[in-house]
């Protein structure tokens, strides 16, 4: 009978507080959970861990844990609203927007700085359908983390290319050379090897790999480089 007890207490528990919950959420406004700053996404776990916890453990106080949503929701939609009217408060409780790529460079700086790897760099350029670092003005890590991609004016959407009778460029690039380190068997799939790639090199006046951070080639042999200690301007800022 005890059983039977805690299963209908559970029961009640998920019945009367996920009408509440979805309450709470939709207060929080319309984004989806990868469109979430920092503060509202810590909103959403604490949450998740105080239900969770009310529903599994029938000893807890069921209106201590319908108060505490309540709180948190509250205490969230304050916040959010101070943000709103106090920009630089806002800029506090989430992340600036930081310039990954300019210009075809891969900046590794601000890429180490907000801790990504070139992997993941490079993963969300093919997620924007950007094979070639090369073909890229601007790269944006947002504050959701997601990555805004500003092609070159003549690699958008609607292209001369595309529009015209001849393309002029390949549009995927391989890497060959990542953090220093020669990826011999791109090369090799490519049909080219190392003594090509270090003439390559030689033209653009780089003897020294090492201060290579990611080189790619493409089908039509051309070759890109970012290195190590790339640095850009870029002006004005970008803020949120």
């Amino acid at each position: 009978m005890d059983l039977v007890r805690e299963l209908a207490i559970v029961l009640g528990r998920i019945v009367t507080i996920i009408p509440l919950l979805l309450i709470i959420t939709l207060m929080m406004g319309r984004r989806s959970i990868g469109e979430l700053p920092v503060f509202d996404f810590l909103v959403i776990l604490i949450l998740g861990a105080v239900v969770g916890a009310d529903i599994a453990d029938p000893k807890i106080e069921h209106i201590h844990t319908a108060v505490a949503i309540i709180l948190i929701g509250a205490l969230q939609f304050l916040i959010s609203m101070w943000a709103i009217t106090h920009r630089k408060f806002g800029r506090l409780i989430t992340f600036e927007p930081t310039i990954v790529i300019k210009d075809g460079q891969l900046l590794r700086e601000n890429i180490k700085r907000i801790r990504y790897s070139l992997d993941n760099v490079l993963q969300m350029l093919r997620e924007n359908d950007t094979f070639d670092v090369s073909e890229v003005q601007l790269g944006i890590i947002e504050s959701n983390g997601r990555l805004t991609v500003y092609k070159q004016p003549n690699k958008g959407a609607v292209t001369a290319e595309d529009l015209g009778i001849k393309k002029t460029a390949e549009s995927i690039s391989y890497p060959v050379i990542i953090e220093g380190k020669i990826y011999t068997e791109v090369l090799k799939d490519l049909k080219l090897n190392e003594t090509w790639l270090r003439k390559e090199l030689a033209k653009k006046e780089v003897s020294n790999i090492e201060q290579i951070f990611y080189a790619s080639v493409n089908k039509n042999k051309k070759l890109h480089i970012s290195f190590h200690n790339q640095i850009h301007s870029v002006k004005p800022d970008i803020f949120h």
